[in-house]
C-alpha cells in the first residue's frame, strides 16, 4: 500500500511539474507603469488598457474598435434619455462573488464621485437604477444617443469588496490619497491580478472562471516598466522581454532588420498638445506678477506661431507624427480635414503680437512635461522651450515621471504643461466635452487643465451630445472647432504612431487606441 501511494506521489508531483513547465508566461515592457490597478482613479490609457484586462465595462470593444457585448449583453433606448441595459448572468468576480446589477450602480456612481478621474464619462447621467438583479437602466440629463460608446471605459467593480476593503471611493491620485484598490483588485476580466509592485513588477494570471473564450494560451503576464530606452531595446534583442511598447524612434529600423524581433507600426489617435491657464488672474510660476498673459489671446497665438512643428515632426519624432490643427485626430467621428490647417510657423508674427500684448521683451514662465508617456514627451517639450526662447520667452522645463506629473496637473497646479487625448468614445464630442468645455463640478472639461472657457462652444457640446442627424451634429461639431481654434483655446501639435515591437513568436491586435487587450495575444 506504501509503495502505492508512493509511487501515486510520485507521478502526482511529474504531473504538476509538467503542468508547470507547459506554462506559458508573456513578458511586456512599457516606459512606465501604470499607476494604479484603481480603474476609477485616472482616466489614462495605460493605466486603463492595463486594468481592462482584469475589469470590464459593460459594453467593451472589438478588433476594429467597434462596440461589443462585455458585461452587458443586449442595450437599447427605451426612451430618448433612458438605456435598457440586460446584464450577462453567471458571471463572478475572482474572488467569488456574482456579478450583480447592484455592482453597476455602485460602480457608475464610484465613478462619479469624489477622486473619481472618470467623471468625463458620468457627467450626463442623471441616474443608474436597478431594474432586476439583472436588468439596469441609465437616465441621462438629455438625449445621448453615443451613450454606449462613451461608458465603454467605466469598468465594474464589485459593491461587497469595495465596502469590506474600504474602497468605496476611488483612489484621489491629485491628494496621494491611497486605498486598497490601488495594490489590489477583484475584477471579472479574463486576467486576475497576482503581484503588484508600483514601479517595478505587475503579474496577472488567468482566470480560468472567465465567461468567454480566450484567444491568448498565455497563463500569466509579467508587466515591466523600464524607463531607459536603451535598455528596454536591449533587454528585447536578448529575450529577457517578449513584447515593449513604444519602440524608441531612433531604434525602429535596427529592430525591423532584427531576425528575433519584428516591429508593429500604425496611426494612432491620440493628439499630443498644450495647455495654457487661462483663468487665474495671476499667471503661477511666472516672472509676470499682477496679471495672467495667456488671458490675452495674442500671447497664444505668439505661443504657436513660435513653434516650429516641421522641425519637431522631421528630427524630434523622425518623422512618426502628422502635424495637427485639430484637437481630435482622422479616425475620430466628426474630425473636420478642411479645418486641419495650422497657423504657420513666425517667430517674426510671434514676437510682434508679444510685443502688442505688452511683452516686448517677453516673459518667464515654466513649462510641466512627462517623459515617460507619451513617444519623445520631454524631447518634444526641450524643442518647444528652444522655439520659445528665440521670441524672448524662457522656459523652466519641469519633465517628470508621470507617477508626479499627473497628481500635479490634474489638481491644475500648472501654468503651461502638455498632454495627449484619445477620444475613449473614439467620437470629437469627448475631446469637446473633456478638453474644450468650461470645467464644472459634474465633470465636464475634466481634462481642460487651463479652465479655457467660451460660453457658445459649451452650447455647442451640449447639442453635439442630443443630435441624432449626423448632418446637423457634424456641423456643429466644425462650429465649436472653429470657435476653439479662433480662440487658441489650445495648441494642438501632432498625433504620435504608434510603434510596437515583440519577439517574433508573438501574435497580437495593435489598436488605433493604443490599448494592448491580452487576451488576444498568442505566444507560439
Amino acid at each position: 500500500m506504501r509503495l502505492r501511494r508512493s509511487a501515486f506521489a510520485a507521478l502526482l508531483m511529474l504531473c504538476l511539474a509538467a503542468g508547470a513547465a507547459s506554462a506559458v508566461t508573456l513578458r511586456v515592457a512599457n516606459q512606465g507603469d501604470a499607476n494604479s490597478m484603481d480603474p476609477h482613479s485616472l482616466n489614462e490609457s495605460l493605466q486603463l488598457s492595463f486594468t481592462g484586462n482584469v475589469y470590464e465595462p459593460l459594453v467593451g470593444r472589438d478588433k476594429q474598435l467597434g462596440l461589443a457585448p462585455a458585461l452587458a449583453t443586449r442595450w437599447n433606448a427605451t426612451s430618448p434619455t433612458v438605456w435598457r441595459f440586460e446584464l450577462r448572468r453567471g458571471v463572478t468576480f475572482h474572488e467569488g462573488q456574482p456579478f450583480t446589477a447592484d455592482d453597476v450602480v455602485f460602480s457608475f456612481r464610484r465613478a462619479a464621485g469624489d477622486g473619481s478621474d472618470m467623471k468625463g464619462y458620468t457627467s450626463a447621467i442623471k441616474e443608474v437604477r436597478k431594474v432586476d438583479s439583472h436588468t439596469v437602466e441609465i437616465e441621462t440629463t438629455a438625449p445621448f444617443p453615443i451613450l454606449p460608446d462613451v461608458i465603454s471605459l467605466v469598468y465594474i467593480l464589485n459593491k461587497q469588496w469595495c465596502e469590506t476593503n474600504k474602497a468605496e471611493k476611488p483612489v484621489d491620485r491629485r491628494k496621494g490619497i491611497e486605498n486598497a484598490a490601488s495594490f489590489r483588485a477583484n475584477g471579472t476580466g479574463p486576467f486576475r491580478l497576482k503581484e503588484r509592485q508600483p514601479t517595478t513588477r505587475t503579474v496577472l494570471v488567468r482566470n480560468f472562471n472567465y465567461w468567454d473564450k480566450v484567444e491568448s494560451n498565455v497563463d500569466e503576464i509579467v508587466f515591466t516598466p523600464i524607463g531607459n530606452d536603451a535598455t528596454r531595446v536591449a533587454a528585447l534583442l536578448s529575450g529577457e522581454i517578449d513584447v515593449m511598447e513604444p519602440v524608441p524612434l531612433q531604434d525602429v529600423e535596427r529592430l525591423k532588420a532584427s531576425a528575433a524581433v519584428k516591429v508593429m507600426q500604425g496611426p494612432e489617435l491620440r493628439t499630443i498638445f498644450l495647455g495654457m491657464d487661462q483663468k487665474r488672474d495671476e499667471l503661477l510660476f511666472s516672472s509676470v506678477k499682477g496679471k495672467n498673459p495667456f488671458k490675452d489671446k495674442r500671447v497664444r497665438q505668439a505661443f504657436y506661431q513660435a513653434i516650429d512643428i516641421e522641425t519637431i515632426r522631421t528630427r524630434v519624432m523622425r518623422g512618426a507624427a502628422t502635424p495637427s490643427a485639430l484637437m481630435v485626430a482622422p479616425g475620430i467621428k466628426g474630425f473636420v480635414p478642411e479645418m486641419n490647417k495650422r497657423l504657420p510657423h513666425d517667430a517674426d508674427a510671434a514676437r510682434k503680437l508679444l510685443a502688442e500684448a505688452g511683452y516686448p521683451n517677453g516673459f518667464e514662465v515654466s513649462m510641466n512635461c512627462p517623459n515617460d508617456r507619451y513617444v519623445n514627451d520631454s524631447e518634444i517639450c526641450q524643442a518647444v522651450a528652444a522655439n520659445l526662447a528665440r521670441i524672448g520667452v524662457k522656459i523652466n522645463l519641469q519633465a517628470e515621471s508621470k507617477a508626479t506629473y499627473f497628481p500635479k496637473i490634474l489638481s491644475r497646479n500648472t501654468s503651461f504643461y502638455l498632454l495627449g487625448w484619445t477620444p475613449g468614445t473614439y467620437d470629437a464630442h469627448n475631446a469637446l466635452s473633456n478638453l474644450m468645455a468650461t470645467p464644472t463640478e459634474k465633470g465636464q472639461g475634466t481634462f481642460n487643465l487651463g479652465s479655457y472657457s467660451n460660453p457658445k462652444l459649451d452650447e455647442l457640446t451640449l447639442k453635439v451630445q442630443s443630435e441624432t442627424d449626423p448632418g446637423r451634429r457634424n456641423a456643429m461639431i466644425a462650429e465649436a472647432f472653429k470657435l476653439h481654434a479662433d480662440d487658441i483655446g489650445h495648441i494642438p501639435l501632432h498625433q504620435q504612431a504608434l510603434a510596437w515591437a515583440m519577439n517574433r513568436k508573438v501574435q497580437l491586435v495593435q489598436l488605433a487606441d493604443n490599448f494592448m487587450p491580452y487576451k488576444w495575444i498568442v505566444l507560439k
